[in-house]
């Protein structure tokens, strides 16, 4: 099914994902280690057993690619652009190995795009949260949209 044209999107809505995701081992250490980052709080499990958290970190990198992952089929799946831009990106607990995140997504805003008639702006807020309802991951993103076949042609 693809996701929403500029014009299906109504500011405010929210939308409830179905999908839900439980992170592993494996996803954390490959995307660090894909990413080149060895930060130890991520791949080292003796390194992190001595950190306030006691275990290892998934990145956060990881965690905001998944959250917005997430989204797309019910926003933005074969009826995007592009990404705009991603802002206010915030971690507020932290996501661990066996943690099952789900992701609720607003409408903050819309509006045409000046430079493209066939295209518009939309602004979403992504929210992960994890099995017991705590928020991982907040953030803002900009997409550029397509509007409907035939749309804005004058």
């Amino acid at each position: 099914m693809p996701g929403l044209y500029f014009e299906e999107f109504e500011v405010g809505h929210r939308f409830d994902h179905a999908w839900t995701r439980t992170v592993t081992e494996m996803d954390n250490v490959l995307f660090s280690t894909l990413t080149m980052n060895v930060q130890p709080l991520h791949i080292d499990r003796h390194f992190s057993a001595q950190t306030e958290f006691g275990r290892p970190l998934v990145n956060s990198l990881f965690t905001l690619g998944l959250v917005i992952g997430m989204s797309v089929n019910d926003t933005t799946f074969r009826t995007t652009v592009a990404n705009l831009g991603m802002s206010d990106i915030r971690f507020p607990a932290p996501v661990f190995h066996g943690d099952t995140v789900h992701v609720q997504t607003t409408v903050l805003s819309k509006r045409e795009s000046r430079s493209r008639p066939m295209a518009g702006i939309i602004e979403f807020e992504h929210v992960g949260l994890n099995q017991d309802g705590a928020v991982v991951c907040r953030c803002r993103r900009a997409a550029l949209m397509h509007k409907r076949p035939g749309a804005g042609a004058a």
